[in-house]
């Protein structure tokens, strides 16, 4: 027993420095500023990832910020509305004014449908107004009265952040801060990133003496661009990529250190002002928007008057099955026809399928070739609408892979043009609908195996024979 009583503590052996460190309570936090891989060779991780490491870190919410796009949100929003993490959705990009002063970045978050609507325009005209690849924001496209952006004055619906350039002056700050406050009093915030870097605490006073100033709230924020710390060669790699030289050559290019990952609520309560952790959760509490808001909406002036969506389908579906059947529709047609309508009645898709039809007729009626493929090829609505040319009472096909009430989503119908004529096809849609009704679908490329190897091999200071045998 002696023996044994010898060895036993007598006090608890956890240092006191430890201790210290610990926040008493740990802070509740949302990050407000977080790429993914989808902002090109800048984020390294996946949207999935970053979600999954918020909700293991307790975080009361995550906000996806790519760089002047929303293409990570889509699968953020899927495992977010799985695992029960909220979700904000936001952009960030840099504005640069037309006086020649430095650009600063502008952290944008939608509050609502309204607010989402507008922060998607702001992206569309930034993008569609320079070369592919780029974008351009200027201060007045937010912060002008009149004009084409009129109604995007102040990023209604929105709530703004500033992040000033790390090592900004005062006077730089307090032009962007006083430009921010007169767009949006009452949605604007400065962000405070703090990553260890050697001036951090002179860009922190320096911060906090602009928040006095402007009684402009500081949030905090951690600039993510990686879900863990462990994947900073990754990002390291990416950096040299994009900017086209080997990693051993970057220099001041990378990051110092591996602080813009998705830290703890503990370092975090050591590193911030408990106010500064609690600005985030009041910010991500006015952001109430989710992608589940989101419908399809179809244009309205397709039907005549007089007629409803789905009495005008209905009529234009016989109109076509007589057409197709010119010696009387059979009645197995007909029973196809009445159980396709009364679905997609039920469903609501009338619409849709009248706006597709209304383009077939006009490719019709010009004589340029088009054909339906796919799924839509089991439908006999389709068929007798002339989108497609495939009669499905003759085969074997199933409608319900086409249209089914358990997959509550809109078919897809895809028709094909020839493609010596397609561009007289987009060009009446445009007519027909108007610029800011009509667009073109963007397309998201992605890094193929041989392209990666290649790129990364550079980047590494892999020899090229090496890389290229790999390659191959």
């Amino acid at each position: 027993m002696a023996c044994m009583h010898s060895i036993m503590p007598t006090k608890p052996t956890t240092p006191a420095v430890f201790l210290a460190a610990l926040p008493a309570v740990l802070p509740d936090y949302a990050e407000l500023q977080c790429l993914t891989h989808f902002t090109f060779l800048r984020g390294a991780s996946a949207p999935e990832q970053l979600v999954r490491r918020a909700l293991k870190l307790g975080y009361h919410a995550l906000a996806i910020t790519d760089e002047c796009t929303l293409a990570g949100v889509v699968k953020a929003h899927v495992v977010a509305k799985e695992l029960g993490v909220k979700l904000i959705i936001g952009s960030q990009m840099q504005v640069t004014p037309e006086d020649g002063s430095p650009a600063f970045l502008l952290i944008i978050l939608a509050m609502n449908k309204n607010g989402y609507g507008n922060l998607s325009e702001l992206i569309t005209v930034a993008r569609t107004r320079i070369k592919k690849g780029s974008y351009l924001v200027r201060p007045r496209d937010i912060a002008s009265p009149g004009g084409e952006l009129s109604h995007l004055r102040g990023m209604p619906d929105c709530q703004l952040i500033l992040a000033p350039r790390y090592g900004a002056t005062f006077d730089e700050m307090a032009r962007q801060a006083a430009w921010l406050l007169q767009c949006a009093p009452g949605r604007a915030r400065i962000a405070m990133t703090l990553h260890y870097r050697a001036r951090d605490e002179a860009h922190k006073t320096a911060m906090m003496a602009i928040s006095e100033t402007f009684a402009l709230p500081i949030v905090s924020t951690g600039d993510v661009c990686m879900h863990v710390r462990s994947f900073k060669p990754l990002q390291d790699t990416m950096t040299a990529i994009r900017h086209g030289v080997p990693v051993a050559k970057c220099g001041y290019l990378l990051g110092p250190n591996a602080e813009q990952h998705l830290r703890s609520r503990v370092r975090l309560g050591n590193l911030y002002s408990r106010a500064a952790l609690d600005e985030t959760v009041r910010v991500a509490s006015l952001c109430q928007f989710s992608l589940d808001e989101l419908r399809y909406e179809y244009p309205h002036e397709l039907v005549p008057d007089g007629e409803t969506a789905t009495s005008y389908l209905r009529s234009e579906s016989y109109l076509g099955a007589r057409w197709r059947y010119p010696e009387g529709i059979p009645d197995n047609v007909q029973a196809l026809l009445e159980r396709e309508l009364a679905l997609i009645a039920e469903m609501q898709y009338e619409s849709y399928f009248l706006t597709v039809y209304d383009i077939v007729r006009f490719a019709r009626s010009n004589q340029i070739l088009c054909q339906g493929r796919g799924s839509d090829a089991n439908s006999a609505v389709c068929f007798c609408l002339g989108v497609t040319e495939v009669d499905p009472v003759r085969g074997t096909l199933l409608f319900e892979r086409f249209i089914s009430k358990e997959r509550n989503e809109p078919p897809d119908i895809d028709v094909d043009f020839e493609h010596q004529r397609r561009e007289e096809v987009i060009q009446y849609i445009y007519k027909k609908y108007g610029r800011m009704r009509a667009a073109l679908t963007a397309v998201v490329i992605s890094y193929r195996p041989r392209s990666v190897l290649r790129d990364v091999g550079t980047a590494l200071g892999v020899d090229l024979s090496v890389v290229e045998r790999v390659a191959k």
